[in-house]
């Protein structure tokens, strides 16, 4: 790895894991696909489902933020990254815990740290795209398939029970479809015992995430204009958290100013090589 000493934090969003840079020291520039695949390794680097840099904004109360997933691709937005990116700015001054903006490349997410908790963050996220049923077959246990965007592109399966998934195999199979050119995040929904929970397959990382807090809102606004939920919303992740969508909705039951509340955990401080 790096031999001049690269401080990382590594954090955790609903178990969305990620390693996190300060640009001031540790520009992106400095972060080539091979070091990012390097230090995202599980079982020989830091391991990571992405990394993120965070730097000064173009002005006052604004940070940058660059986000790349494990495989070195550059993502224009991550609801989790994001989460994880208010908290450290605030922890490392860069911006204040009662409110700052992310400038990523999906356009300015606003965030804050929570009152009274040390840990949950929220964000308005990018606007909800349109909403699309693009030709795919549905698979067994499958109740419907929905295409939208929230910063980044996601399906939307809508299943009787996340249990009986094949997750792997179908979600990559979603993922790489040719009914959604460029690929996507496959988030798969269920309403249980337990209330709405989601399986995530991740593009970029492709493999099964913890959580996707993009997908969620997603999710939200999909189940919002079908009339079987509206937010506020909550999902158990994977890991056993729950990530909080509300929003206003519209009359035509579309989500404005949509917004993720979840947990974004400091889990250690290093550095690499050196």
């Amino acid at each position: 790895m790096a031999g001049n000493g690269i401080v990382i934090y590594k954090m955790s969003g609903s178990g969305n894991d990620f390693v996190m840079a300060d640009g001031r020291t540790h520009p992106v520039a400095r972060w080539t696909p091979e070091l990012i695949r390097e230090v995202c390794a599980r079982g020989t680097g830091v391991g990571a489902d992405g990394l993120a840099v965070l730097e000064p904004g173009s002005r006052a109360g604004a940070v940058r933020f660059h986000f790349f997933n494990s495989d070195g691709t550059r993502a224009p937005m991550c609801g989790n990254g994001a989460l994880c990116a208010i908290r450290l700015a605030a922890w490392l001054e860069l911006g204040s815990r009662g409110g700052l903006v992310l400038e990523t490349d999906a356009g300015e997410v606003t965030g804050r740290c929570l009152p009274g908790d040390d840990e949950r963050v929220e964000i308005v996220t990018p606007p909800v795209g349109e909403l699309v049923e693009p030709d795919i077959e549905l698979a067994s246990g499958e109740r419907s398939i929905h295409f939208t965007t929230v910063g980044v592109p996601h399906l939307v399966v809508r299943v009787d029970d996340l249990a009986l998934v094949p997750l792997l195999q179908r979600g990559r199979e979603l993922r790489l479809h040719p009914a959604i050119p460029g690929g996507c995040n496959v988030n798969f929904v269920a309403n249980g015992d337990l209330g709405w929970a989601m399986r995530t397959y991740e593009r970029g990382v492709e493999a099964e995430t913890l959580a996707c807090g993009t997908g969620a809102v997603a999710a939200t606004a999909i189940l919002a204009r079908s009339g079987e939920a509206e937010p506020p919303l909550q999902f158990r992740t994977a890991s056993g958290t729950t990530l909080t969508i509300s929003a206003d909705l519209a009359p035509d039951r579309s989500l404005e100013r949509p917004r993720l509340a979840g947990p974004a955990r400091l889990v250690f401080r290093a550095v690499l090589g050196g």
